[in-house]
């Protein structure tokens, strides 16, 4: 899925067996990005609302900025990272390092 050898970024090469699985970059990157856009959405939030501010609302918000951001920066590192490229993938994902 990844679109760097689409776009001629990629040399088809296997990283190094030290480098991250590309679901752990992209579990972590979900992880960052949520606090952040559940704190941002929080702030959208009460810029819109103002004194009508509601608990719930503002839940509503975070939450909803909490999982938009970070399915959408999950999906970049997805498709641009390298660790995520088709060979690195099937050599170091799920299987660990390729032996032999």
């Amino acid at each position: 899925m990844a679109l760097r050898r689409a776009l001629g970024w990629s040399e088809g090469e296997v990283m190094r067996p030290e480098s991250k699985p590309c679901s752990r970059l992209m579990r972590q990157t979900a992880g960052v990005f949520s606090v952040g856009g559940s704190l941002a959405f929080w702030v959208l939030c009460r810029l819109h609302y103002g004194p009508r501010i509601t608990v719930p609302r503002s839940l509503r918000w975070a939450s909803c900025g909490a999982i938009s951001v970070s399915s959408a920066s999950a999906l970049l590192v997805r498709l641009f990272s390298p660790e995520c490229e088709p060979q690195n993938i099937a050599a170091y994902d799920k299987h660990g390092p390729m032996t032999g």
